[in-house]
């Protein structure tokens, strides 16, 4: 009798229903730790790198966090419009390396019309989007990955007619003409035009100076030479109107803080880093994020313990099985072998299985959370998570010895009168 595995594997298959339940069991309470756990790391590296491109946002004063929502992660909003001139005051900045404005307010079946400015969509110089080019006009834009527009294909915003003063409304189409690289962002989901655009649809100036006659060469009725818009810094400063918020590139790191404290001490201005106020949600999400990892890890304990009183109630039933073995010459370590073996298996069987519960539920729970936001979430396990899980079996392992020490008192006569 010196290998105790198929007394421990023949006494499982004959109870297999209860042990089954035990690790399904232990398995949910071990999967809810780990889906917690891998869940949390998941959303602050996604939020974290939709984030990467905004290094400084200058906005009006108010909420901080709906300024982050609303500029990098497109959550629409109410937001109160700077003075356009502040976006010239940037440009001029030798502190900036880069201003580009960002505006709201349109949209095409749902997927938010944002616009901005060439430079912003390739930051120094970078290669052009993953299909088509830039922009060039006014009417054209380019979209992101999950947006259902070919290139070439042609589209009215939901303002698409331009209010001209005291005159009749003018169509306005845009163009497809370039599609942005999957970033794994709501910004997939937008449609990127010029700022100018944004402007001109909502009849406010384009922040040029315009050549009137050349800009309705068949009069007001007839349609605009869009073309002769131009687009992009320099903008005209007495042509400016206002803006939710300007992406500021700093020229260095000392000039990121020297420009948040000059804007944040301004009346009219906040300046915000977004990964600051990223911090500042993670705390507020971390107590959430505690409390629930605690409630996992009590519901963790309270299974393996009645895990244990199982095994100890069921020894009762199991005391003729231990008499005959220790009858047939069984010795106090075999007898304690099997004993542990079999509620170790169970938790350890367990465990190893709520391991990928939980990745199961974190993935799904991302999915889900990506298909409302956009916002993509690297779901994977990690460290902490193989932690967690070895943890568990190593307690499960060291509290197995409980039942088993239990199973050699008393003597072989009792035991086979049970």
């Amino acid at each position: 009798m010196g290998n105790p595995f198929p007394f421990v594997l023949a006494d499982l298959r004959r109870s297999r229903a209860g042990a089954l339940a035990i690790v399904l069991l232990v398995a949910l309470a071990v999967g809810l730790g780990v889906a917690v756990s891998a869940q949390d790391r998941a959303l602050r590296e996604g939020s974290a790198r939709a984030a990467d491109r905004f290094d400084l946002l200058i906005g009006a004063p108010g909420s901080e966090t709906q300024l982050v929502l609303s500029t990098v992660y497109l959550q629409p909003a109410a937001i109160e419009l700077i003075d356009g001139a502040i976006l010239a005051d940037l440009a001029a900045n030798p502190d900036v390396a880069e201003a580009a404005p960002i505006g709201f307010g349109d949209n095409w079946r749902g997927h938010p019309i944002v616009g901005t400015t060439a430079g912003f969509l390739a930051p120094g110089g970078a290669s052009a989007p993953a299909e088509g080019r830039l922009f060039e006009r006014i009417d054209e834009v380019v979209v992101g990955a999950d947006v259902p527009l070919a290139l070439g294909e042609e589209f009215e915003p939901a303002h698409g007619h331009v209010e001209m003063e005291d005159e009749e409304a003018h169509g306005f189409h845009q163009h497809v003409v370039g599609r942005m690289a999957r970033q794994g962002t709501p910004w997939d989901r937008a449609i990127i035009a010029p700022i100018e655009a944004v402007w001109w649809v909502h009849s406010l100036p384009v922040g040029h100076a315009l050549d009137e006659a050349a800009l309705w060469p068949d009069g007001p009725h007839g349609e605009p030479a869009l073309d002769l818009i131009p687009l992009g810094p320099p903008f005209d400063r007495a042509e400016l109107p206002g803006v939710p918020a300007i992406v500021v590139t700093p020229a260095s790191f000392a000039a990121a803080y020297q420009l948040r404290q000059e804007y944040r001490a301004a009346d009219d201005t906040m300046a915000v880093f977004p990964a600051e106020v990223l911090v500042q949600l993670y705390a507020l999400l971390g107590d959430v994020r505690d409390l629930v990892a605690t409630i996992s890890l009590l519901t963790q304990v309270l299974v393996i313990g009645a895990v244990l009183l199982a095994v100890l109630a069921s020894l009762a039933q199991r005391r003729r099985l231990i008499g005959v073995l220790r009858a047939l010459g069984a010795s106090r370590p075999f007898v304690f072998a099997t004993i542990w073996l079999n509620v170790a298996l169970i938790l350890t069987t367990g465990a190893l299985l709520g391991l990928a519960v939980g990745y199961g539920g974190a993935f799904l729970v991302g999915r889900l959370f990506e298909s409302r936001t956009a916002l993509s979430l690297p779901i994977g396990l990690g460290v902490v998570e193989l932690r967690l899980v070895l943890a568990i079996v190593l307690a499960g392992s060291v509290l197995a010895a409980i039942p088993a020490a239990f199973a050699y008192r008393g003597s072989v006569a009792q035991a086979l009168r049970g």
